[in-house]
This record gives structure tokens, sequence and C-alpha cells, in this order.
């Protein structure tokens, strides 16, 4: 048999079984209780490290986080995850929107900020960026350490 002829054959010989790795869906991962100690190091490894590398301050609102998580229903994680993702993906001239119009309208009674937040919906993308320019965050972001 030519050398083509029988990598052919392996090939399609072969074809079956990659496909079936490929489609195989990974094995579910265990429960937390059921992680080795090695395992939870692994994962917990990361926040400690972030923990012992932030100021008081830091550590404080990092705390004050994971409480206010605890205390969510699984619904309001999911909204929360959906946020967190809208804020990702958004381009930064975006979140200096975000930022100005939050830092604006946070302090201002239910109505006004309704109201504020109707007429920001009605500008053009020229006077959001006008507005922005004359109301700008007063906390500029932080830049993230991974």
């Amino acid at each position: 048999m030519s050398s083509r002829v029988f990598l052919l054959v392996l090939t399609l010989a072969a074809a079956p079984l990659a496909a079936l790795a490929q489609s195989a869906a990974p094995a579910p991962l265990p429960a937390w209780e059921q992680l080795t100690p090695a395992q939870r190091e692994l994962l917990l490894a990361p926040v400690r490290e972030r923990w012992n590398d932030s100021p008081p301050g830091k550590r404080q609102h990092m705390l004050e986080h994971a409480q206010r998580w605890q205390a969510m229903t699984p619904e309001q994680r999911k909204h929360a995850r959906h946020g967190m993702k809208r804020w990702r993906d958004m381009p930064p001239e975006r979140r200096e929107q975000a930022r100005a119009l939050f830092e604006h309208t946070r302090d201002l009674p239910e109505a006004e900020r309704r109201a504020t937040i109707e007429r920001w919906k009605a500008m053009t993308p020229e006077q959001r960026k006008a507005w922005v320019e004359a109301h700008p965050p007063k906390d500029p972001p932080q830049p993230r350490v991974p």
C-alpha cells in the first residue's frame, strides 16, 4: 500500500474518534466541598494576593463587596453579572459618560434623577460629550491591577 493511501485510510479511520473527542462535553467539576485542598488553594491564591497587596481602604471595600454579594438572591447576582459584562464591554468614552451621569445624579431626589436621565437619553452624541465636559466625573477611573 502506498504511503498516501495508507495515510488516507488512517485519516478516515481516525475521523470518528476525533469527532467524538471534540463533541464530548468536559466532565462536570465537583462542588467546592469535593475539591482537594490544593485545588482550593489554587482558586483562592489570586484573591489572597490581591487582598495582601491592597491598602486598608481597598480591603474594606473588598470585604463590603463580598458581604453585599453574599446577601444577594440568585436573580440579583445574575442581574449584577449582566451589568458587569455590559460595563466591561463598554467603550472607554461611554464609561466616562456613565461615570459622569452617575456622579451627577446619585444624590438627586428620585424625580429629578429620572428627569435628568430622560434628558440624557434625548441628547445627541455631541450634546452628551459637551455635557460630560461640563460635568466631568470627580474621581477619575483607577487603573485595574490584574
